[in-house]
Order: structure tokens, then C-alpha cells, then sequence
């Protein structure tokens, strides 16, 4: 498994403190307390982001399948 956090790549959005909202450097959260609280569109705008970001790294991983001749493997 590979974990990727997010880093400060949210931008300035990640140090708004006018209202509550969940999320960190380690990812996307929400703060829902009894579970009555929806999550903000920062909450929503950073989940978002994350999904990206990640995709973005897998990508990077992905290899395209060899082509090479069997013998060659020995």
C-alpha cells in the first residue's frame, strides 16, 4: 500500500480558519460531530484535490506491460 499525503498542495485554502473544517497536510477529513454536520465545499474542494494528487502519483508508478521476448527473462 502507498500512502501519499497531500502535503501544503492544497494551497492557501488549507490555512483558512474562518469556519470549521477538516483536512490536514495527511489528507482530506470532515468534522461531523453526531453526523448532523454535511461536509463544506472546502471539505469537499480538498477530498477533490486529494483524489487528484493521488491519481497523479499512481500514474507516475504505472508501468505499461513488457513486450519482451520470453527467452530474454533468463
Amino acid at each position: 500500500m502507498l500512502y501519499v499525503p497531500i502535503g501544503y498542495t492544497f494551497g492557501s485554502g488549507m490555512f483558512r480558519m474562518e469556519s470549521i473544517r477538516g483536512g490536514s497536510a495527511y489528507g482530506a477529513g470532515v468534522f461531523s460531530g453526531d453526523g448532523t454536520r454535511v461536509p463544506s465545499e472546502m471539505e469537499l474542494a480538498l477530498a477533490e484535490h486529494q483524489g487528484k494528487y493521488m491519481a497523479a502519483i499512481v500514474k507516475k508508478f504505472a508501468q505499461p506491460p513488457s513486450h519482451a521476448p520470453a527467452d530474454s527473462l533468463n
